[in-house]
């Protein structure tokens, strides 16, 4: 009897992270679960048979050199963790916020890669899938630091495509419109007025949506790799533009 794949979530307390694990887990993967709030993830993994967490700060190289030392194989890396904070203008530009952004979105992403790459390419059959976004394909008004990140995850994931090629690893980045979760509060520090105008007058999507879209990506067969998958509401015609019934 073959092993059951291992599938590495971060970011995978709430939203797209939580949502992901439960289809992967349906779709027979062993999940293991990473994120920094240990209350949130033991409720997600308390749902999923044979599920494993452990607290995991992408932004902290030590935690994730921790994390990565308790997994024994991987055949599926999602390096979900992420998030937007702020929508000042570069004239307004707060160091603080654009860092952390820089440190969760980009050098997270690159931590736990350059940590499960072996382990991956030992499985025969590995497949790294970055959640990236449509704030990496289109700049917008306040998007200056956020924009600036998920630009570095697009190309991030097509140099992984170049570097990785004949190795067995598939590389894909799915990239999100407007979706209704955490993302939003963080962005405005807990506003919840301010955040739940961002979908106000538009049904935007969820996270199991995304969640669809990732479980989709890694099933298909080992030699075929889907590069990108951008996934907007219907609502939503750019990163700036979208029609609300007001």
């Amino acid at each position: 009897m073959s092993e059951q794949p291992i599938a590495v979530i971060t970011g995978a307390s709430s939203g797209i992270g939580a949502a992901t694990a439960v289809a992967l887990h349906n779709a027979g993967f062993k999940v293991i679960l990473g994120a920094r709030r240990e209350d949130k993830l033991k409720e997600v993994a308390a749902t999923l048979e044979n599920a494993e967490y452990h607290v995991l700060d992408v932004a902290d190289a030590a935690s994730v050199e921790a994390f990565c030392a308790k997994i024994p194989r991987a055949n599926v890396l999602i390096n979900n963790a992420g998030g937007a904070w702020g929508l000042e203008t570069i004239a307004n530009a707060v160091d603080e916020k654009w860092e952390w952004m820089y440190d969760v979105n980009v050098l997270g992403l690159m931590r736990m890669t350059r940590a499960l790459l072996p382990k991956l390419e030992e499985s025969g059959a590995g497949h790294i899938l970055n959640v990236g976004s449509i704030a990496g394909r289109e700049a917008y008004v306040g998007g200056g630091g956020y924009n600036a990140v998920k630009f570095a995850v697009k190309a991030i994931t097509q140099v992984m495509r170049l570097e990785l090629v004949g190795k067995p690893i598939r590389v894909t980045e799915v990239s999100p419109g407007m979706v209704e979760t955490e993302f939003s509060l963080v962005r405005f520090d807990g506003d919840t007025e301010r955040a739940g105008k961002v979908y106000q007058g538009l049904q935007p999507l969820v996270a199991e949506d995304i969640a669809d879209c990732i479980q989709w990506a890694v099933t298909r067969p080992p030699h075929v790799n889907i590069d990108e998958i951008v996934v907007k509401p219907l609502a939503q015609a750019s990163a700036s533009v979208a029609f609300r019934k007001l």
